[in-house]
């Protein structure tokens, strides 16, 4: 089952949280920023030792502070027009963080941000339809996926994408 929910990713009481992190893995802003504060120092450090992540890949450590059990890093990619990969890596942004969530076992519940549609400006209805048709090829591997969105304008976009038939 795929659910869309407006408001802050940390709030969730899921198995596993999806950050939209940068190269670094040791917080930012936006999401990244929000998931760092709320799971503590002990996310950071457990980060340092991850030795940074790939665009288009993703890594895994466990929640600390937070009610989800795990914290899946991805590394979306910067929009440059879309000529460069962009879909490609996003795309694989959502596929590497369920294949973590599949590999780590126990995982029944995730949740996704709207991966690089912050400061890294992809276009939102192009990063929704890939979202979207991911999330949907792994539909029957989770009890609950989770798109969490911020404004009620991006809840309204997921609304109508997932609810196409197409």
């Amino acid at each position: 089952m795929i659910e869309i929910f407006q408001g802050g990713i940390t709030e969730l009481d899921v198995d596993a949280i999806v950050n939209a992190a940068n190269h670094s893995l040791l917080g930012g802003g936006g999401v990244d920023g929000a998931i760092h504060r709320a799971a503590g120092m002990r996310l950071v450090e457990a980060c340092k030792l991850l030795n940074g992540c790939d665009t288009g890949d993703a890594k895994n450590t466990p929640g600390f502070d937070l009610s989800a059990s795990y914290v899946i890093h991805t590394v979306g990619p910067i929009w440059y027009g879309g000529d460069n990969n962009e879909a490609a890596l996003l795309e694989s942004c959502y596929r590497r963080s369920f294949e973590i969530a599949i590999a780590q076992g126990d995982i029944k519940t995730i949740a996704f941000p709207s991966i690089s549609t912050g400061v890294y400006g992809y276009p939102k209805e192009k990063a929704a339809d890939i979202a979207i048709n991911v999330m949907k090829e792994f539909e029957g591997e989770f009890e609950k996926i989770i798109a969490c969105v911020f404004s009620p304008n991006d809840f309204e976009l997921y609304r109508s994408k997932l609810s196409d038939p197409s």
